[in-house]
């Protein structure tokens, strides 16, 4: 009997978004999600940002090794507490707060830290001056290099220009991150923001492959990744033969699984899917056809029929 492709284990390293699921991380969203995702073949989760102080760490970890699922956290910045701030005290605040996710990244089992390290997420208002960039990515990379000696991999994340100033595009992702002084510093894309942002995503991504380590696939409407306008099957297919061989990970939301609060934050004022287990189903046949369709896909698969022979 021939093995169809759809019948060979994908390899590739896919993470969820919590909150492409659920609305939080409470006990009691993680217990209806993990086992939900754990049998999609998922053991990687985004979590979203958490206040270290007010976060339990020790149940978290247990129920993440329970479902042996490894998280992945998010950092980021606010007022008083801003790498880009003209002000140096902010500044060192700053650089506190993402010392704090770093060791609740540790303490919660995680070896990926995502986020928005570099300054303040929403509607900029005006662009962050060179300078004040240039030592926001100084300070960062050296919070990559305490992440690096803990064994955790640091990333940022590439917005488009309504959620920040700082860094919207692969080729300023690559100049900020040569800035930071850090071999560790590594760049985290999302196409959604990328359809925004970029004339060539496949040319984008390839740009930041020497720095490229999280490659989020989110559509343009953030919905399903078989619908919309951004083709995932091909950036998969493309990335892959480019020599991409970085985590992947997908980001969908919806105003009925978000907390109205988050979802206004987020600016999701409609419901592109209910069932987020469902738009992951959907999520990981997308990214299959482009795997199955790249040169190390199509080699997999071959080896895995002659295998079965």
């Amino acid at each position: 009997m021939t093995a169809h492709a759809s019948d060979i284990p994908m390899t590739l390293d896919v993470a969820c978004h919590l909150n492409v699921v659920v609305a939080d991380a409470s006990p009691e969203s993680l217990e209806q999600a993990l086992p939900a995702l754990v049998d999609l073949g998922i053991h990687r989760v985004v979590l979203p940002p958490l206040d270290p102080a007010a976060t339990d760490t020790r149940s978290m970890r247990d129920a993440f090794a329970h479902w042996e699922v490894s998280p992945i956290t998010i950092a980021g910045q606010a007022p008083g507490a801003d790498v880009s701030s003209d002000d140096a005290d902010e500044r060192a605040a700053g650089v506190d707060a993402l010392r704090q996710a770093l060791r609740l990244t540790a303490e919660l089992g995680g070896d990926q830290m995502n986020g928005v390290p570099y300054g303040l997420f929403g509607s900029p208002g005006a662009p962050v001056p060179r300078q004040r960039v240039e030592e926001a990515a100084r300070l960062v990379g050296q919070v990559a290099d305490e992440a690096a000696d803990l064994g955790i991999a640091m990333t940022f994340e590439v917005l488009n220009r309504y959620e920040t100033s700082v860094v919207n595009t692969a080729a300023q992702a690559m100049r900020f991150a040569e800035a930071s002084g850090s071999e560790n510093l590594r760049i985290h894309l999302d196409t959604f923001h990328m359809a925004v942002e970029e004339s060539d995503l496949e040319g984008a991504i390839r740009l930041a492959l020497p720095r490229l380590s999280y490659l989020e696939l989110g559509q343009s409407g953030r919905g399903a990744l078989s619908g919309g306008a951004v083709d995932i099957p091909q950036i998969v297919r493309q990335a892959l033969d480019d020599g991409y061989r970085g985590r992947f990970g997908v980001e969908a939301f919806s105003r009925t699984v978000l907390a109205e609060p988050v979802a206004d934050m987020l600016a999701i004022w409609r419901a592109p899917y209910d069932d987020g287990i469902e738009l992951m189903r959907d999520a990981l046949r997308v990214i299959r056809s482009g795997w199955a369709a790249s040169t190390a896909g199509r080699r997999e698969i071959r080896l895995a029929r002659g295998a079965m022979v």
